[in-house]
């Protein structure tokens, strides 16, 4: 499958606005990485910088390449799977008897759980 030259990405439309113009060509430079470090609050190295920088342009033109793809006739997902609602239905099952319940607890009434006071009024 051949992937869009670059140049041509300018130009050609994503797959959900039909009537808007892809036109993103971001170029990461220090100072963008600088500010998504600041913002999510990463000490970079300064001998790492380079490395990140190029890393993320890598990722760019990835995307990029990717948004080059001719999906027409491919509706979106929503979900990845087939599964809808693969919940279990409510059914009242068999269950244990108080007194059974109660055995077990520290402290007891005889009717109800006792259990330390947590808050003061």
């Amino acid at each position: 499958m051949p992937l869009i030259a670059p140049h041509n990405l300018l130009t050609k439309p994503t797959w959900g606005l039909q009537g808007l113009p892809y036109i993103c060509n971001m170029q990461v430079d220090h100072e963008l990485v600088s500010h998504l470090a600041h913002l999510s609050k990463l000490n970079v190295a300064p001998e790492k910088m380079d490395k990140l920088v190029a890393d993320m342009q890598d990722l760019v033109v990835f995307v990029e390449q990717l948004n080059g793809l001719d999906t027409s006739g491919t509706s979106p997902l929503m979900h990845m799977g087939d599964a809808v609602n693969v919940l279990r239905a409510d059914k009242r099952e068999g269950s244990i008897s108080r007194e059974k319940a109660l055995s077990n607890a520290p402290d007891t009434d005889g009717v109800f759980f006792k259990v330390p006071k947590v808050i003061n009024k």
